[in-house]
């Protein structure tokens, strides 16, 4: 079995999606879909405020929409509905392209980089891709936390002047240590358009590692529609 295929678990419903357990090497569940609707007429007719635009259900409700605009908001409202229902706190973003980090060429730390989330309480990431590039994956196995590349490590010492038992605090304050690079030969999976994932999240108590992730670039003049909580 592959890296990804040990890692990543398919399921067939919104239940099994939030209900299968992260165990051994799951770290990321996928409910496998192929949506019915047109998102690319919601895209069209949605202003864009900024690089990222949130879409509130009440805007969508606005929209006047073709029968296969219509199908495509009551999927994206019945998504948004089912996450709350579990707990969660969905937010739908139409995305032109997201801010990238150039303070340190040498560590950009933005959504572009491969990165795990990380929360103080258990929690888990939702994310889909309903229109334009999707999110990658890549398996725990192909990538190498960046802080432990020597080469980067050094560099980082150079950026820290405190005591030498103060360097692991400052590279978590600072976010470095949940940035990842991916090996040679690294076989990311594409999230595909319409799948809806729950990603392993670290935080205390998770039992499993989180799953490592990252936007893709924008394809030249498309926006995205990403759901994501």
């Amino acid at each position: 079995m592959s890296d990804a295929g040990k890692q990543i678990h398919q399921v067939n419903s919104f239940e099994d999606l939030v209900n299968t357990p992260f165990r051994g090497s799951v770290n990321a569940i996928c409910w496998t879909r192929t949506l019915a609707g047109d998102f690319a007429e919601i895209v069209g007719k949605l202003a864009q405020e900024g690089n990222i635009t949130e879409v509130a259900p009440a805007a969508l409700l606005t929209l006047q929409l073709s029968e296969q605009g219509q199908l495509a908001r009551d999927v994206l409202l019945h998504d948004l509905d089912l996450l709350k229902a579990h707990g969660a706190s969905p937010v739908l973003n139409v995305i032109a392209y997201y801010e990238q980090d150039e303070t340190l060429p040498f560590f950009p730390t933005d959504v572009y980089s491969w990165h795990v989330d990380r929360s103080p309480v258990p929690t888990d990431t939702f994310l889909c891709t309903y229109y334009g590039a999707s999110s990658d994956i890549l398996p725990n196995a192909q990538g190498v936390q960046k802080v432990l590349v020597p080469e980067i490590r050094a560099q980082l010492r150079k950026l820290y002047d405190g005591p030498e038992e103060g360097f692991e605090a400052f590279l978590e304050e600072h976010f470095f240590d949940l940035h990842y690079a991916a090996l040679p030969g690294a076989q990311p999976v594409n999230a595909g358009l319409g799948n809806l994932w729950r990603l392993a999240v670290d935080h205390p108590g998770s039992e499993v590692l989180p799953c490592l992730h990252r936007a893709p670039k924008e394809r030249k003049g498309e926006r995205r529609l990403l759901l994501i909580c």
